[in-house]
């Protein structure tokens, strides 16, 4: 298994109605500074993102935070990063946020969030990585997704050899050992 010293994590610019998700943000965070594992998401000081962000910075971590120029304004770059990059448009920042990961962690999120999931699911499929894909499917938020992803498979629009690019797990405390056991299994 390789070292897992960066994992990106994909969640919402906003909080949601449940405070759980807030703590959940912050878990993570506290998990990721303990671990030694940097973070790096996608560089906004709002919702979920800015609460992960900022638990990362306060337990001692690293946050590599990229924001697209037009976001910057909306969402606020966290100043606390180690390192921030406001980059060109929303495909330099799929990009380097991909480059930068040895895995995934997909918060509960919004459009944008779904579309970071399924460009890596995607590039999977692809054959363009093989790196861990986890969601954190925090009171079933995300069995939606992985009903619809059945739905395409079942349909025959995908292989069954799909279903195995990710992996949901119900708690923080099942993530990392979650993406050591896809890690492992991965070419």
């Amino acid at each position: 298994m390789s070292e897992i010293k960066s994992i990106c994590v994909y969640c919402g610019s906003r909080k949601g109605p449940d405070h759980s998700f807030v703590e959940m943000a912050k878990e993570l965070g506290k998990v990721l500074a303990e671990n030694d594992i940097n973070l790096v998401y996608g560089g906004g000081n709002v919702g979920l993102m800015g609460i992960i962000a900022n638990k990362v910075i306060d337990q001692g971590g690293r946050v590599y935070g990229y924001i697209p120029q037009h976001l910057d304004r909306v969402e606020i770059s966290f100043t606390r990063a180690t390192e921030m990059h406001v980059v060109p448009n929303m495909h330099v920042r799929k990009f380097n946020m991909f480059r930068q990961s040895d895995a995934f962690v997909v918060m509960p999120g919004g459009l944008g969030t779904l579309d970071e999931v399924f460009e890596m699911i995607t590039w999977r499929q692809l054959g363009l990585h093989t790196k861990p894909i986890i969601l954190l499917n925090h009171k079933n938020y995300w069995a939606p997704l992985a009903d619809l992803i059945d739905h395409v498979i079942n349909n025959e629009f995908a292989s069954p050899e799909n279903a195995t690019f990710f992996e949901l797990v119900d708690t923080v405390d099942q993530v990392l050992p979650a993406i050591k056991q896809m890690n492992e299994r991965l070419p």
